[in-house]
């Protein structure tokens, strides 16, 4: 029988003692950032797990606290993904800590020292090493509207990002649109990306023009200089998919800057359906993400998870819906 991977083996990986790579699972912060990377690296190659049986700490002599850590607290998406984990957070009697990851990698150090029972990670780009380290030191994970696939072996909550992509092409083509073009986020982002091809998948089985793509920053000028070039063309489209809410915006922005209006002259859908999409006037047709329903869907599977660990990683996607407003119409 193969022999179990033990802490001393990841220590000898990464070249330093048993009690340094200890110190790096449990998030002291007396650990030089380069062995700390090569702990790390270590785990994640060598599949190490953490302690089980006899001398493990056990989940339930840990504080009754989860972490919520988001990729940033601005905007309306950060406030209802919090609100529904605090939901249900409390109708389990679990406390709650939230955390910011920034690029510095520093909230897995300070999540692993408040030896939490759990944590929910909403659209943070985690890397393999990040995830490899938090199973090692027995803490259950479930990523809420991941950014990149994750392994099988982790549980997340997301959206149906490519239905809705699909029902928003769909709209638009039923309106009589044949020039259609679509702004992205991220390339790397899958939300996006899956996005982009529901929308795509529509188009071609309607036989549309080919859809033109650009990928923008998540910000609101950005989209609007993106959309101002396409929309300058003597081939302009007549219909733009704006992969989120405030990309949209800057749809109107650039509408505005060069005369154009809307839907007369150009149709707009966004994605997310935040509160602020009603301000716009027209109103804006968007794909409504019940964003707070999924943050409350990931705290229930983490406690679920910290209950009983499952077998396998649970997945679970949440319905999208089309809401149509003054934004689209023919062209």
């Amino acid at each position: 029988m193969k022999r179990r991977t033990t802490l001393a083996d990841v220590a000898e990986a990464a070249g330093t003692t048993v009690p340094t790579a200890s110190k790096v699972l449990s998030g002291r912060s007396d650990v030089s950032a380069e062995t700390r990377a090569r702990v790390m690296r270590a785990v994640a190659e060598l599949g190490y797990r953490g302690r089980s049986g006899r001398g493990a700490v056990p989940r339930i002599d840990r504080p009754s606290l989860v972490d919520l850590v988001l990729s940033g607290v601005e905007g309306t998406w950060a406030n209802r993904a919090l609100s529904g984990v605090e939901r249900a957070a409390t109708a389990a009697g679990v406390d709650l800590v939230v955390s910011v990851a920034r690029g510095d990698g520093a909230w897995l150090t300070r999540l692993l020292e408040r030896n939490l029972r759990g944590a929910v990670l909403a659209l943070v780009d985690v890397t393999a090493e990040q995830l490899a380290t938090l199973a090692a030191a027995q803490v259950p994970v479930v990523l809420l509207d991941p950014v990149t696939q994750p392994p099988s072996t982790v549980a997340s909550v997301g959206a149906a990002n490519w239905a809705g992509g699909r029902a928003a092409a769909e709209h638009l083509i039923e309106l009589g649109h044949d020039r259609l073009a679509v702004l992205g986020g991220d390339r790397g982002a899958l939300y996006s990306q899956a996005r982009i091809d529901g929308f795509r998948s529509a188009a071609t089985q309607a036989g549309t023009r080919p859809v033109r793509v650009r990928h923008v920053e998540w910000t609101e000028s950005g989209a609007a200089e993106a959309a101002a070039e396409l929309l300058s063309g003597a081939d302009r489209p007549t219909a733009l998919f704006a992969c989120t809410d405030n990309i949209a915006a800057g749809v109107y922005d650039a509408a505005e800057s060069l005369g154009l209006r809307i839907p007369e002259d150009v149709s707009v859908v966004g994605f997310d359906d935040l509160p602020e999409v009603q301000w716009l006037r027209p109103a804006l047709t968007t794909v409504h993400q019940p964003i707070a329903e999924m943050g409350e869907a990931a705290m229930r599977m983490l406690l679920r998870i910290m209950a009983d660990p499952p077998r396998d990683a649970p997945r679970e996607e949440l319905a999208t819906q089309l809401v149509v407003r003054g934004s689209t119409g023919s062209p």
